[in-house]
């Protein structure tokens, strides 16, 4: 008997773009998400110029807001958009009824755990293995949403000002949000799909039309279109790159039996470099769309950068001349999926009592899903983040002499870290403990390796270091 045949078209949302979905040969799931997303486009325009708060009523704003979002969810997902619209409703029941006290651990607890639960069904259910698009992806972002708002809850209406940091005094809530707030900022049209997440008092302020200072309004919308029109030519790029290049250059390749066995260890190290290079732009340009969706609403806006000109990057999710250019693993972090590093700063790094690096790793494996590629991955960032912050203490400083110098100390560190982000990443895109075992074995573990004895034979003298500098990384 032969194979029962492929279903890549399916999905649990809508199936009027099936014969679109048919005709380009991508999955229905990515065509309904990239539908919604260039329909928020559009939304988003029309959000700023024809629903302004100078127009209509900020719970106007507010229910439109929520109600695209959700029809978004149901369009993409279908009945699966419940998982969603469920968890949201619970953790307003936590803030609502809940001890203040105790909210951000409630919130924690149950949203995590949710989000937990759904990401181990969706491995149990679904092709082990294999990425889509599916309701886990605004669970997750949701999910970063409910818990920044509840921990902010918490430091505005229970922490003393002296017990706050500087960033958690300016964000800080000292309202509980009602019941259309709390959904718009949830479940808004902007971020639903692919985030970002944003700060709630910062949205509100965008909805409520104080997110621009009145002395810019007369400049915003040159720089805002600027903003849209710029971002949306990186994701034409992206796209491009994506149906050429990253198609060429299959990630499971890197553990294909013949390559492994035939192929020398640098020829498998070259591949495995430029395979994780073209691997990227698929995350640039939905990042990067969102960006755009958020911008062309009005929401977005940072201020004036240093030439004076005005910034529209407040929640844009990565900086890729940032990524491209990290001559160190803190640097790439910093620029790789920003608002979720943020996010993991304001629940954990900054409130964990110790061990806040590990928590902090543990928790985005956690967030990420129950692959046990994730785990791979962001356990083996914690030696290599020790290591990392050792080499650079104890040897940078010989390198800053001289221009020639510093330039030969830049290029050896931008290899040696984009070497170690393909390392360190590799698991996070094969998932599987099989593939990933065979995949470090034909690197012969050399970054585990070189990270954990670095880490160890640096560490007194990074410390005598640390004792004599100032210099943080």
């Amino acid at each position: 008997m032969g194979e029962p045949a492929q279903t890549p078209f399916k999905t649990t949302g809508s199936e009027w773009l099936l014969p679109v979905s048919e005709y380009l040969g991508f999955p229905l799931d990515q065509v309904n998400f990239l539908a919604c997303q260039l329909f928020a486009l559009t939304a988003a325009f029309c959000f700023r110029l024809y629903l302004s708060p100078a127009h209509v009523s900020p719970l106007a704003r507010h229910f439109v807001a929520a109600l695209l979002g959700i029809g978004f969810l149901v369009f993409c997902f279908g009945w699966y958009s419940s998982h969603i619209l469920a968890v949201v409703v619970a953790n307003y029941l936590i803030i609502i009824k809940a001890d203040l006290n105790s909210v951000h651990r409630y919130s924690m607890v149950i949203s995590m755990g949710y989000l937990t639960a759904c990401q181990a069904g969706r491995a149990f259910i679904f092709n082990y293995g294999i990425l889509s698009t599916d309701f886990s992806g605004p669970l997750m972002i949701v999910t970063q949403k409910l818990t920044t708002l509840a921990f902010q809850l918490h430091d505005g209406m229970c922490k003393k000002t002296e017990q706050l940091t500087q960033e958690q005094k300016l964000m800080a809530i000292n309202v509980r949000p009602s019941l259309i707030e709390y959904l718009s900022y949830n479940l808004n049209f902007l971020s639903v799909l692919v985030g970002p997440c944003s700060n709630y008092k910062e949205y509100i302020d965008f909805i409520e039309g104080r997110h621009i200072s009145t002395r810019l309004k007369q400049h915003n919308l040159l720089s805002l279109q600027n903003a849209v029109c710029h971002k949306l030519l990186v994701c034409a790029g992206c796209m491009l790159f994506f149906l050429t290049v990253t198609r060429a250059l299959p990630i499971k390749y890197n553990v294909d039996p013949d390559f492994v066995s035939q192929a020398s260890f640098l020829t498998r190290l070259t591949y495995a470099f430029f395979s994780i290079q073209a691997a990227r732009p698929k995350f640039y340009f939905a990042w990067t769309l969102a960006d755009a969706v958020n911008n062309a609403a009005g929401y977005g806006f940072l201020g004036m950068d240093e030439h004076g000109k005005p910034s529209w990057d407040l929640i844009s999710n990565l900086n890729i001349i940032g990524i491209e250019t990290a001559t160190s693993f803190k640097t790439f972090i910093d620029n790789w999926n920003i608002r979720t590093g943020i996010w993991l700063k304001t629940v954990c790094y900054d409130r964990a009592p110790k061990h806040c690096l590990a928590l902090t790793f543990i928790l985005s494996a956690l967030w990420h899903g129950v692959y046990p590629g994730y785990y791979f991955t962001f356990l083996t960032a914690i030696p290599i983040t020790i290591a990392a912050r050792a080499i650079r203490r104890s040897i940078r400083h010989y390198f800053l002499g001289s221009r020639v110098m510093k330039l030969g100390y830049d290029i050896l560190t931008w290899a040696a870290t984009q070497l170690a982000i393909c390392y360190t990443v590799m698991p996070f895109l094969l998932l599987a403990v099989d593939h990933t075992i065979v995949y470090y074995r034909s690197m012969y573990f050399h970054v585990h390796i070189i990270s954990i004895l670095a880490a160890v034979a640096l560490h007194p003298q990074c410390q005598h270091v640390h004792s004599n500098n100032n210099d943080k990384d």
